[in-house]
């Protein structure tokens, strides 16, 4: 069935419009029923979320799209509008951005017990969408990390719902901007009045385990000031990437907390930039950088990283983006599914509350955010019965 059901959708409309119709038929509906158009219409909405580029603060499009789908099946949507962000905290110039929240039209308030999560947002670049007949491979920006996580809630939330397995109040949408950049949409949300959830179901990808945990997160920026000049006396000017080019080496051999659980910190020089052109002296440099804590308090680590940085020179300036957090244990309390730690960082630290945490999603982690992100039809069909079988555990049924 996998390996015909994705043909379908690959005639697709690509307009915008079509895109939030509901999708009435399937070739294979008359011989597999009900099934094969929950499969079809789940590999459709993948492929148009792809399809729309979503790079942390360009997410308007996709949130655009994903409002009208949910509307178009009796879904109430709200936005929630999220300021624009960037690593430096600059302010751009993209569309509004929005926080999106969706439960169904015929439940009497947006009260649910159960919410099912995941991010609009993608790091760069943009890579279209593909789809290998071959090996039944999808591939492309975001395939993996997350909107196979937010196709298939929405495939299973829909399909609960309508089939009458949970009622209509028992559950709530939320997908949210910034996942990527520090986690200001699920920040947002965590400060808005909300319900009090008994349990959050968060969709990154996990290779169809239940997380039992994964590694803090903290990111920074080192800046560096110097004098331009012309290259040729540069003794009358402060080259910014000498003064920081011996702190990146300190940092990069920087011992962070370990532990049993998750093994090392890691610590990922990110981006670098300095300089105008190879004969001016450059006046300002900076690099962004990233670590995975396996260990400890942020805050312990924070002190660490600024210390060595201290000791290189003085005048380098060390920007946290926000204030972090350690090693996230997870609950993995259903039966029927594998566990695992994860090595990245996600939205569940930033919501607040005294809910279950669930992480759960299709594809590797070990192939998103690179050249080859990309996953299974199989898997992406699989992890609809997933979320399933998390939300009827989390409703005790």
């Amino acid at each position: 069935m996998y390996h015909i059901l994705p043909l379908a959708l690959l005639s697709a409309s690509h307009s915008f419009r079509s895109l939030a119709e509901p999708i009435t038929q399937s070739p294979l509906l008359k011989n597999h029923g009900a099934l094969a158009l929950e499969t079809t219409q789940l590999y459709s909405l993948h492929r148009q979320l792809v399809e729309i580029p979503s790079i942390s603060d360009s997410e308007h499009a996709v949130g655009e799209f994903l409002a009208s789908y949910l509307t178009a099946r009796d879904f109430k949507v709200e936005k929630q509008y999220v300021p624009p962000f960037d690593s430096q905290g600059h302010q751009t110039k993209h569309q509004q951005r929005f926080n999106l929240l969706a439960y169904p039209a015929a439940s009497p308030s947006n009260g649910a017990r159960v919410l099912l999560t995941a991010h609009l947002d993608t790091v760069p670049p943009y890579i279209p969408y593909h789809y290998n007949s071959t090996t039944h491979q999808i591939s492309g920006r975001g395939t993996v990390d997350a909107k196979a996580c937010i196709a298939a809630q929405v495939t299973a939330a829909i399909s609960l719902v309508s089939s009458g397995t949970v009622p209509p109040s028992s559950l709530s949408l939320l997908y949210v901007v910034g996942e990527e950049v520090g986690g200001d949409g699920m920040r947002a949300f965590s400060n808005s009045p909300h319900p009090a959830y008994e349990s959050v179901i968060f969709g990154e990808p996990t290779d169809l385990k239940l997380a039992s945990g994964h590694k803090g997160n903290l990111a920074f920026t080192v800046t560096a000031t110097g004098k331009s000049g012309h290259s040729g006396y540069p003794w009358l000017g402060e080259n910014a990437n000498s003064m920081l080019i011996p702190a990146l080496l300190a940092l990069d051999n920087l011992q962070l907390p370990s532990t049993d659980k998750y093994g090392n910190s890691t610590l990922n020089i990110g981006k670098m930039a300095g300089g105008q052109a190879g004969n001016v002296i450059p006046a300002s440099a900076y690099a962004d950088i990233q670590v995975r804590l396996a260990g400890g308090e942020p805050e312990e680590s924070q002190d660490l990283i600024v210390d060595a940085v201290r000791r290189v020179d003085e005048r380098l300036k060390v920007r946290f983006w926000s204030e972090g957090y350690g090693p996230v244990n997870i609950d993995h309390d259903v039966e029927g599914f594998e566990t695992t730690t994860v090595n990245y960082g996600t939205d569940i630290p930033w919501l607040d509350g005294q809910h279950k945490r669930y992480l759960y999603g299709p594809g590797s982690i070990l192939d998103a955010h690179s050249d080859h992100e990309h996953l299974s039809v199989e898997d992406l069909a699989e992890s609809v019965e997933g979320y399933k079988k998390l939300v009827l555990a989390a409703l005790g049924r």
